[in-house]
């Protein structure tokens, strides 16, 4: 039974693993059944799959670039809005979008291009400047209320978001390290098909080496077939 473990994605280990233990725990094997490295490779799987589990079920890192996009496209608007509406002296109210455009050059007319905290701390400074009485006067002389509305609901909802990520994040930091726990499994898992392997001319192991032997080719046939798919990484 030869197999590299280290090529498998990690979705393709996790299912191999499972079906050598449940082939191993079917009743027919009893030689295994309460064997220490059957037990051990239990318990490296179980603590593997709740890493994998959270790292495929929790993560927010498509939808905090999504409302991170959301809320640039919000504050470019209004930029290229007052740029443009500030240089049209003859039209109402343009000193109105002078004043605001000068209070975007303050904070940063590149802010949407800064990281997510260096943006998240200068966006929150930019809005509070827009909000003080005179200003949202302004807004209103430009019929921007709506649009400024918009602006604060887009970096709210990034905010929210963020704030979960951080806390999913913080929640895999407490499990073992993602790494360690896949390596751990691989050796377990190894030591354990090396078991079988070297007792497959025993009478009572020999339908066993078998049987698991169809699973491990099983499993090489996946890794192939799924090369180059996304997973979570561990």
């Amino acid at each position: 039974m030869k197999i590299t473990l280290t090529s498998l994605s990690t979705k393709n280990l996790a299912t191999l693993a499972q079906r050598i233990i449940n082939s191993s725990q079917t009743g027919n094997y009893t030689i295994v059944e309460n064997h220490p490295l059957l037990l051990s490779l239990i318990a490296s799987y179980q603590n593997y799959d709740t890493v994998y589990a959270k790292l495929t079920y929790s993560g927010k890192g498509k939808e905090v670039a999504t409302a991170d996009k959301e809320r640039d496209v919000a504050f470019s608007n209004m930029k290229a809005f007052l740029n443009g509406y500030r240089k049209l002296t003859s039209v109402a109210n343009y000193q109105d979008a002078e004043a605001l455009y000068k209070v975007f050059q303050t904070f940063g007319l590149d802010l949407d291009r800064l990281s997510y905290s260096a943006e998240t701390a200068q966006l929150k400074k930019l809005i509070e400047e827009l909000e003080k009485p005179e200003n949202t006067q302004r807004l209103t002389n430009l019929a921007l209320a709506t649009a400024f509305t918009e602006l604060k609901t887009k970096h709210t909802d990034f905010e929210v978001l963020f704030a979960q990520q951080a806390e999913a994040n913080g929640d895999l930091r407490q499990i073992a390290s993602a790494s360690s726990t896949r390596k751990e499994l691989e050796q377990v898992l190894r030591s354990y098909l090396n078991l079988i392997t070297a007792m497959k001319d025993v009478p009572d192991w020999t339908k066993l080496y078998h049987d698991l032997n169809e699973i491990v080719k099983a499993a090489k046939n996946s890794s192939l077939s799924t090369n180059g798919t996304n997973e979570p990484t561990l």
